[in-house]
């Protein structure tokens, strides 16, 4: 491929050099220039929409959007005169102008870029008041929350969507002053497409999209002193929750976690990644099985709940690809709410359980039939890192001025394994060591599958195992799930084994975990920074492979039985059935 051509682009006055093909914002990003926008996403949202970028390029009449121009040769750039600045203010105050100014209310108070942009241009007022859109507020599904009211039209939900997931829950309809955004055939959420990933939500530059709250309800069970409340926190939080608290993106905050959790009033705080060990066991004893008796493969990995949702949704014909086990949250409540409530002679309909969640997906998933043992909910509510962080603030718990403590035992004690489900790949580089211990009968001499890690959507690996070659894969966002799933479809797969994960980038980057502005902060740095948080995590743990975590093994002694066999199988494993959507 021939490299671009390099040209002279001057901005303000001052001259640069800039690829040709490059964006006007492009060049002015490369060098530090700010220049403001707030429908623009990189690769995925470039359509000019909301004009804050405009710029005066010399020789050419009116304005031209930054993010669409392309740069040529010796081209003249102004992008802060007096006039580009009072149009922009203008333009500003058209969209405020039709926008829910009741910001003190709103979940993206202080977090939000149209209130930052509002701060920065200096608007006290709004000029232009007239009729507003006709506002929509959807709160069918369990997972999210739509409020027109905010919506500023930028399309990022729109475009995230349909290119990055694929789902194409949502939709922009109408003209001129009708223009709004909408479910297909103006359905209720809850009866769309949508499988509730957060990724709209976590792109929106207000707040006309946010996560379904459940802090109520838990500061009601936490206040209910005939409940005895606990709380698990997945991997992906540690790694992220500190930023709500001014921390630097990728701080791994456990014991500080911990600590906070025990404050606000929780009896007992356990760890997901204990289960995400109980989770390899029984998933790679699956896999074994699978291999050595002709089951269906490749086998699909099932702990991200908003691929199930996909699967069942879009592709019903695969899920008897899908792994019959339970993800770690589910097996963590149904192991808290029967060997636990056994142990610790508690009424499991007296204990309210906790899960702190990076997914907002995971609020829908505590309500599915198949999940319940002997009709119980195992989980009781789910709150996602934002949730989590706002429930501490609430109760004036600063994580940042704690000491570390330590999880609860024996449901607080992981291997490194436990702590790599977090990030896309982990769940498969964890069910690979502790596959290759169980067939090999010896330590294996590989733990680090740096061929699954980094930032391309499909990664890949070939490992002899059971006397084979295992041809594995890893896909996080779900554009590159619809991919392996149609070659699965076609039958030209060519993989044993294949870890998915619903969000780009893995549960590091879910849909409730902290929101950054993606213009601001290099959406790849923060994957990096969250990811190595727990791959360190991994590396500083004494034990590495799920298969020696000396508390799953007792639990296996004393109530499981079997891995994938037995009770182990009645009280870990599931099955996933067809899902319709667009049901009135």
């Amino acid at each position: 491929m021939d490299e671009q051509k390099i040209i002279k682009v001057y901005i303000d006055g001052n001259e640069y050099d800039a690829k040709e093909g490059e964006t006007i914002l492009d060049v002015a990003k490369e060098n530090n220039i700010d220049i403001p926008t707030l429908c623009f996403l990189k690769g995925i949202n470039e359509v000019g929409s909301c004009r804050m970028c405009i710029v005066k390029i010399e020789g050419v009449n009116g304005y031209k959007p930054a993010c669409m121009e392309k740069v040529f040769d010796n081209m003249k750039v102004r992008t802060n005169t007096e006039d580009i600045l009072k149009t922009r203010k203008n333009i500003l105050e058209l969209l405020l102008s039709n926008h829910n100014k009741k910001c003190l209310t709103c979940v993206r108070n202080t977090n939000c870029d149209l209130q930052n942009m509002a701060k920065k241009f200096g608007i006290e007022t709004v000029r232009f008041e007239g009729k507003m859109t006709e506002p929509i507020y959807d709160d069918s599904s369990l997972c999210i929350t739509r409020d027109t009211s905010k919506c500023i039209l930028c399309g990022r939900c729109v475009n995230i969507c349909s290119k990055v997931q694929t789902v194409n829950a949502i939709t922009k309809a109408g003209r001129g002053f009708n223009t709004r955004i909408e479910v297909a055939d103006e359905f209720p959420i809850s009866n769309s497409t949508c499988v509730g990933c957060g990724q709209c939500v976590v792109n929106c530059p207000v707040g006309a999209l946010k996560e379904k709250d459940y802090i109520s309800e838990v500061l009601k069970a936490l206040n209910d002193e005939s409940l005895h409340v606990v709380v698990q926190t997945a991997p992906s939080v540690r790694a992220a929750i500190g930023e709500e608290f001014g921390m630097r993106i990728g701080t791994l905050v456990t014991g500080q976690m911990v600590a906070a959790l025990r404050k606000a009033g929780f009896d007992k705080v356990f760890d997901t990644d204990f289960a995400a060990d109980l989770t390899i066991m029984e998933e790679g004893t699956e896999f074994i099985d699978r291999i050595k008796n002709g089951g269906v493969l490749p086998m699909i990995t099932s702990c991200s709940s908003g691929w199930v949702t996909f699967a069942e949704k879009f592709y019903p014909d695969v899920l008897e690809h899908v792994s019959t086990a339970k993800s770690p949250m589910e097996m963590m409540g149904t192991i808290i709410k029967t060997k636990y409530a056994k142990d610790a002679k508690i009424d499991p309909k007296k204990i309210f359980s906790v899960a702190i969640m990076p997914c907002s997906a995971k609020k829908a998933e505590i309500i599915r039939d198949e999940l319940k043992v002997n009709g119980m909910q195992m989980v009781d509510a789910v709150l996602t890192t934002r949730e989590c962080a706002r429930l501490l603030k609430l109760l004036n718990i600063d994580l940042a001025d704690l000491k570390e403590e330590n999880f609860d035992l024996p449901l607080g004690n992981a291997t490194g394994a436990g702590h790599l489900f977090g990030a896309t790949g982990g769940v498969m580089e964890a069910a690979l060591r502790t596959v290759t211990k169980l067939v090999d009968k010896k330590h294996p001499e590989k733990l680090e599958y740096k061929e699954l890690r980094g930032l391309r959507g499909i990664r890949e690996a070939t490992l002899n195992i059971c006397g084979r070659d295992i041809k594995v894969a890893v896909a996080d966002g779900l554009s590159n799930v619809r991919y392996l799933m149609e070659k699965i479809k076609a039958g030209t797969i060519e993989y044993d084994f294949i870890e998915v994960m619903t969000c780009p980038g893995g549960c590091i980057m879910g849909g409730g975990q902290p929101i950054f502005n993606p213009n601001k902060i290099a959406r790849n740095k923060v994957k990096l920074l969250r990811a190595c948080a727990l791959y360190d995590a991994d590396k500083e743990s004494k034990t590495r492979i799920s298969l020696d975590n000396e508390d799953i093994k007792k639990l296996y002694k004393d109530y499981l039985g079997a891995p994938n066999e037995g009770k182990a199988h009645e009280l870990l494993h599931t099955r996933y059935h067809k899902q319709d959507v667009y049901i009135k």
